[in-house]
Order: C-alpha cells, then sequence, then structure tokens
C-alpha cells in the first residue's frame, strides 16, 4: 500500500521563539518549555530548547512537537541561567533535524545559542560569499549564515553589541532573533519589524517572545515590544537598548492578525482577538448575505465568524468540529484519498446546519483545495446553501519573509477570478473582505504593515520567482 504525506492548504505557521535571563534562581528550562507550548502553533515541525550557564552549553532538539520531545529527565538535565527555544516550521526543503533550533555555536568567544524567526532574502548571495572564503556549513538554515556572520565580526570585539550592528548591516530580510551567549540575553528584530518580538519581566527576571500569550503562560508581565532595529540586552544588571538600525516605515507581517497569532496575543499595540473580530464585522458590511447561521473554519475564522454574526444579526453556530490531536502534517491511509484526510481533521455539525442557509467564514483562501472539500462536507451535512466569506483580500502574491508560498502557481487568487474560485469550490457565493476593510482593523496599531502577498507591494527588493529559497531552507 502506498502512503503520502496530506499537506493542509493553509498559509504554514511563522515559526515561535523564547528566551530567558534569570536572576531569581529560575528553572529556566521549564519556564522556555512552556513558552514554546504556548507558541506551538507558530510551528509543529521540530522544536528546542539551549541552555547556558558559565559558558557551559547543554541543549536538546528534535522533530516533533514539544510534548513529545521533552520530558521531565531532559528538563531536569537542562539546567542554567539563560535559555532560548524555539518551534520551527522551514519554508521550504525536506524537514531535516540538522536544521532545528536553536543553533548552537562554538567559535573563538565561547558558545552562542540562536533562535530566528523570518526569512533572509540575501541568504544564498551571503552563503556563497562565505563559502567562498572557505566557511563550512552543517545545516542548510539561514541562521546558520547569521551565525556565521557574529562568528566573522566577533574577532577582535569584546561585547556582542559591537558586533550585530555589523551583521544588521549585512543581512536583509524579516528576522526577529533570540541569542544566549554566557553573559547575555540578546533580542533583535528587523529593521521594517516584519517578525514580532516582544519583553516580559518576572521579578528581576527577563523574557523574550514571539507573542506575549508565551509570557501570559509563564507569568511573566507584559513591558513592551521590541522596536524595529533594536537589540535589546539582558544581563545580571538588567537590560538595555541599542537602536542599532534606523527604523524604516514599519511592516508588521498584517497575517499575524489574519492568521498566524494566537487569539490572546496583543502585537505592536494591537489585541490580535478584537482585529479579528473587527474583520468579520467589515467583512458582514461589505458582503451582506441572507443566511440562517455563521460558522467559522476551525481555527482562523472563528472569530472573523463571531464578528459577522454581531454585524449581520444572523446566529452564530458551531458547524465545524475540528481534530484538535491531528497536527497540520500526516500521513493518509492511501494515496489520493484525500477526502479521507479533510474528515479526519474536521467534521460536520449535522445537527446545526442541516436545511440552513450556512454563511462560513475563513480568514483566507490560498490553494482552495481543503476549502472545496470542507465545503463539499457541508453540503453532505444537508446544507441548503452555503456561502463563502473570507476575512482578508484574495491571497495572490508569494510570501518571501517566512511564509510557504514559493510561486503564484500555488495561489488560487493568482490563476483564477473570484466567480471562477466560488465554482471550483463550490459555493453558492463568494466574497472577499477588501485590502481597504482589512487596513482599518488593526485598531490603534503602533506601526504599519506588509500587504505584499495581497498587492504585490514588497517593502524591500526580493528574489525573482522561483528563486525564492535558493539557499535551501529558511531560519523559520
Amino acid at each position: 500500500m502506498s502512503i503520502e504525506k496530506f499537506i493542509f492548504e493553509k498559509q504554514e505557521e511563522e515559526c515561535g521563539v523564547f528566551g530567558i535571563f534569570s536572576n531569581n534562581a529560575l528553572d529556566v528550562a521549564r519556564i522556555t518549555y512552556h513558552g514554546l507550548y504556548a507558541l506551538q502553533h507558530r510551528g509543529q515541525e521540530s522544536a528546542g530548547i539551549a541552555v547556558i550557564d558559565e559558558g557551559t552549553v547543554l541543549h536538546h532538539k528534535d522533530m516533533g512537537l514539544v510534548s513529545e520531545i521533552f520530558n521531565r529527565v531532559i528538563l531536569d538535565h537542562l539546567t542554567g541561567t539563560c535559555a532560548v527555544g524555539h518551534v520551527r516550521y522551514s519554508t521550504t526543503g525536506s524537514s531535516k533535524r540538522e536544521n532545528a533550533q536553536p543553533m548552537v555555536v562554538k567559535y573563538k568567544n565561547g558558545h552562542m545559542a540562536i533562535a530566528h524567526n523570518g526569512n533572509l532574502v540575501n541568504a544564498a548571495d551571503l552563503r556563497n560569499k562565505m563559502e567562498e572564503n572557505g566557511a563550512l556549513f552543517q545545516s542548510t538554515s539561514d541562521t546558520e549564515v547569521i551565525a556565521n556572520l557574529i562568528s566573522r565580526y566577533r574577532v577582535g570585539s569584546t561585547n556582542i553589541e559591537d558586533t550585530l550592528p555589523k551583521v544588521m548591516d549585512e543581512i536583509q530580510g524579516s528576522y526577529a532573533l533570540v541569542i544566549a551567549t554566557p553573559q547575555k540575553l540578546v533580542g533583535i528584530r528587523d529593521p521594517l519589524g516584519i517578525r514580532p518580538l516582544c519583553i516580559g519581566a518576572i521579578e528581576d527576571s527577563y523574557v523574550l517572545a514571539s507573542e506575549s500569550c508565551a509570557l501570559d503562560s509563564v507569568g511573566a508581565d507584559f513591558i513592551r515590544d521590541v522596536r524595529p532595529g533594536e537589540i535589546v540586552l539582558i544581563d545580571k544588571d538588567g537590560l538595555t537598548s541599542v537602536q542599532a538600525k534606523t527604523p524604516g516605515e514599519s511592516r508588521l507581517c498584517i497575517f499575524e492578525f489574519v492568521y498566524f497569532a494566537r487569539p490572546d496575543s496583543v502585537i505592536d499595540g494591537v489585541s490580535v482577538h478584537q482585529a479579528r473580530v473587527e474583520a468579520g464585522k467589515r467583512l458582514a458590511l461589505e458582503h451582506p448575505v441572507e443566511a440562517d447561521i455563521v460558522i467559522g473554519a476551525p481555527d482562523g475564522g472563528l472569530n472573523a465568524a463571531l464578528g459577522y454574526a454581531r454585524q449581520s444579526g444572523i446566529p452564530y453556530g458551531q458547524g465545524l468540529l475540528k481534530n484538535r490531536y491531528v497536527g497540520r502534517t500526516f500521513i493518509q491511509p492511501e494515496q489520493g484519498q484525500r477526502e479521507i484526510g479533510v474528515k479526519i481533521k474536521f467534521n460536520a455539525m449535522k445537527s446545526e446546519i442541516a436545511g440552513k442557509r450556512v454563511v462560513m467564514v475563513d480568514d483566507s483562501i490560498v490553494r482552495g483545495t481543503t476549502t472545496r472539500r470542507i465545503v463539499q462536507m457541508l453540503k453532505s451535512a444537508g446544507a441548503k446553501e452555503v456561502h463563502m466569506r473570507v476575512s482578508s483580500p484574495p491571497y495572490r502574491f508569494p510570501c518571501y519573509f517566512g511564509v510557504d508560498i514559493s510561486s503564484t502557481k500555488q495561489l488560487i487568487a493568482s490563476q483564477n477570478s473570484i466567480e471562477e474560485i466560488k465554482n471550483i469550490i463550490g459555493a453558492d457565493s463568494l466574497e472577499f473582505l477588501s485590502l481597504e476593510g482589512l487596513m482599518k482593523i488593526p485598531i490603534g496599531a503602533d506601526c504599519g504593515f506588509c500587504t505584499a502577498c495581497f498587492d504585490g507591494n514588497y517593502p524591500m527588493e526580493v528574489p525573482e520567482e522561483g528563486d525564492k529559497f535558493c539557499c535551501g531552507e529558511s531560519g523559520v
């Protein structure tokens, strides 16, 4: 019997990074474990924790979920005063253990451990230049490119804060970095703030995390977001900051609010939950329809569906049940049985939808294959009509900053009109939130946004399509 990997159509998650420097004799490994658990939605391919104590580095990483990789014995072994952790989804290529993070490096100045969320658009050029000068690489991750640059610029420098601005001058793209050295925990955010990173505190100890939900999970008080282009340095004397790069007009990835982030997070001053509810409300105003029930596609469409129901006055219900024990990738029983794959992950609530006109709200449609099967599932369960409403604009352009979309050929909205997509997925109607409507949802935002996946307006020069990840897997 042949088998295949079944991969759902959603944009694959960003990676999650976490770091802690303890001045209170905290169990940094367990705190990092719980922080990564809270960030598991950002990456389900691999996970790792590295702990440093007076120059000694202990680390453990592997393929799989956080709960599968770590146990009590492993966490008891990871002792120290500073820790970094990472959950990962690669943006291209095969899954490889050597690309799991944090990346632990030994060089002339000692040890360091690096965790990276993002993608460098010039990683291939930098890698080629370093290889021509004799550098050796053990992975295909662009995080190793960053590690090599740090090692090179640390020669003759006693302070890592003197080194990092030079590294930032070399690298281009998106990055939220958490770095542990024997003396410091360091956080860096790219000059456009494309990837999120925030700071929290547990008494006199400090925490860095991709999202504020991870701070909540470990009992840390939120302090602030790391600013674009900022280097945050944490040691036994506290927290200091260096504005290494003059921030440009910030470009936080708008998909943090559409899909990536956990609803209970606050990013750059905006509640993710409130943003998604507002998107649903605006979607109802732009595209009303006569219906009997509003449901959300788990999990991304639930908050927007709630907003749509509140604005439209149509009752909100649970029409789809999601199997919480199935990850984004699993093995199919038999090649070609894609329908079974969808049914393993989702099931329709017949008692809620039979005989009704259903509005199904989702956060996005990327390739369209899973959406089509869910529409079919709802109709098979007795839905009289299925009206698709999407709380973001049509996704038409590849992302070069850490999302698993490498070509317009993979994007249904790049190849088809809305009417054609409606026919492909089998819905009775299909409408998307306008870009103008989307940009009104991050109320009170302290930043601007990257919307390139919708309008092709990239915030920097990007590679030619088809050469998106020409050096292999990215650091996310």
